[in-house]
């Protein structure tokens, strides 16, 4: 169980007051969440200023000390990816820590995979060489990256959408077959800085659209600091509703999505979910 975030917006955008100051921002989900549990094992922020994607991780909680208010802060990006962790596989350790990263590519997740030591040996067997030797932690969300990047190595013309489809039914198929009893924990997010993709299976999640600047009521302000070339686009995804007084919306369960660059949802189903 983790808590996760992601905003994809047309013009750069600060998510401080939906990691920091909301009411149910997501410093405030890791002191406890919608069913009282605590996320306290690590958090990470991850954005792309001048498109080059920077992460900043630590192993406490965020809601202790200034340091996650500090990294919220300093979000001002078209894209950006926070994640608090409750740690369920492998112990707690930056390398543990989301977002995970290679190249442009960062990475978060909430959810398990059931039957995990043996559903390894599968996702190593059909990972690429250079992905299999970059693996530094323990986690199965670390794996299922590094699955889904070779996938998408060997067989770009699928398409990114498409490949984490296809690559997370396998996954679910893989763990019916270690642990049928078990329930498949599969909420993504997968983004190059330009396009986002995600998944929402047997866990918690909601989206936000925004088609124009509004005024916070946390902070007063807009979001923007500047005059947007174009009207304002943004979506944000959340494991829970950020704030209690926008039409936050469940996404359906057993699902893939995309936010495209022209900040449009298109979400397909995720025929494997269980």
């Amino acid at each position: 169980m983790c808590r996760l975030y992601a905003m994809r917006a047309n013009e750069p955008t600060r998510v401080e007051c939906g990691l920091v100051r909301s009411q149910n921002a997501l410093m405030a989900q890791s002191k406890g969440d919608m069913g009282g549990l605590m996320h306290g094992h690590g958090w990470g922020v991850a954005d792309y200023p001048d498109g080059v994607p920077i992460i900043e991780k630590q192993t406490w909680a965020a809601f202790e000390g200034e340091h996650f208010t500090k990294a919220a802060a300093r979000v001002y990006a078209h894209t950006a990816v926070a994640h608090v962790r409750r740690a369920t596989v492998g112990p707690v350790s930056v390398e543990n820590t989301h977002p995970f990263s290679h190249g442009r590519w960062i990475f978060a997740h909430n959810g398990t995979l059931p039957g995990f030591e043996d559903v390894r040996f599968q996702l190593l067997e059909h990972m690429d060489p250079l992905h299999r030797s970059e693996i530094r932690g323990q986690t199965d969300s670390e794996h299922i990256f590094r699955y889904l990047l070779s996938l998408f190595l060997r067989h770009p013309e699928v398409g990114l959408l498409e490949t984490v489809r296809r690559g997370l039914e396998q996954i679910v198929t893989w763990c019916a077959e270690t642990a049928p009893d078990g329930t498949v924990g599969l909420n993504i997010v997968l983004t190059d800085g330009e396009t986002l993709i995600g998944s929402r299976l047997n866990r918690t999640l909601y989206h936000l659209r925004r088609d124009h600047l509004h005024v916070c009521n946390y902070c007063g302000k807009t979001h923007v600091h500047h005059d947007p070339k174009q009207p304002y686009r943004a979506i944000e995804v959340a494991s829970e509703p950020i704030t209690p007084d926008e039409p936050w919306t469940e996404l359906p369960n057993s699902v893939v999505y995309a936010v495209s660059h022209d900040i449009e949802m298109e979400i397909e189903p995720l025929a494997a979910g269980r």
